[in-house]
């Protein structure tokens, strides 16, 4: 693995946790964004991850772009396309991971911060965390692509228009956060949720995986199609037949991958 400049990696038990570790609020600079991406490149190829968690260090989430960098990028040419597509391939890496990834946010969430958040599959929030999209308050619009996916049209714009921030409370009353728990019980919950994939068929996980990705964006018949060339493939597979033994002697399946 690499030597982190802005990130803490640890993997054990075949879940990877990834925190974001660049003090004092996880602001998101360009050497933050491209580990990011190097990361959950790795971790799609890993045959001992089955899982990640990402949550922040501190108190803070990630309080979104270093707004610090902003000021530069107009000066020289084609420095706007390289930060954008760098901002892209972050969020990409997280969604296009072969590995379900949980977010575990531990306090504020916003701009880019959230962006994060809505890359990963499963969510699960602290008390102490609230989201937000505030580009607006420092002249700038981005992310109600995002926004309308997940909230209904009057929020997603409400949010957008004017920088509101949402409670990890409200969040979990919308059904869009597993659980809101105080702040020591956070990162127990997220890695129970993690192990359990663990103990899954791999072969099946990955497919499940890329199948929630992609039948986002396909019409309904295609998508059910897609599913059942997947659901025919894994019934071909040792696992599928490992675990309908293990089913049947009422035991633990052990999995091999193949």
């Amino acid at each position: 693995m690499s030597d982190w400049k802005t990130l803490i990696v640890d993997v054990a038990d075949r879940v990877a946790v990834v925190t974001l570790n660049r003090p004092p609020v996880n602001a998101q600079n360009a050497e933050m964004r491209a580990e990011l991406t190097q990361v959950f490149d790795e971790m799609s190829d890993r045959d001992d991850v089955m899982a990640v968690v990402i949550t922040g260090a501190g108190k803070v989430f990630s309080a979104g772009a270093d707004i610090r960098e902003r000021p530069n990028l107009g000066a020289t040419p084609g420095a706007y396309g390289r930060h954008n597509r760098l901002v892209r391939e972050t969020h990409n890496a997280i969604a296009e991971c072969s590995k379900p990834v949980i977010a575990a946010v531990n306090g504020a969430a916003l701009g880019a911060g959230f962006g994060l958040v809505m890359a990963s599959d499963i969510w699960v929030a602290s008390e102490a965390a609230y989201v937000a999209m505030p580009e607006i308050n420092v002249g700038l619009a981005g992310g109600v692509s995002f926004l309308q996916r997940i909230f209904g049209q009057s929020r997603a714009r409400r949010m957008f228009f004017t920088g509101m921030q949402v409670s990890a409370a409200e969040l979990y009353r919308l059904g869009l956060v597993e659980a809101c728990l105080p702040p020591a019980e956070l990162m127990p919950y997220a890695m129970a949720i993690a192990h359990e994939i663990a103990a899954k068929a791999p072969l099946a996980i990955k497919l499940a995986k890329e199948a929630a990705r992609l039948t986002e964006v396909m019409p309904l018949r295609d998508a059910y199609r897609y599913e059942q060339g997947n659901t025919l493939a894994l019934s071909r597979t040792e696992d599928a037949k490992e675990a309908q033994r293990a089913f049947l002697e009422k035991r633990k399946p052990v999995y091999q991958g193949r």
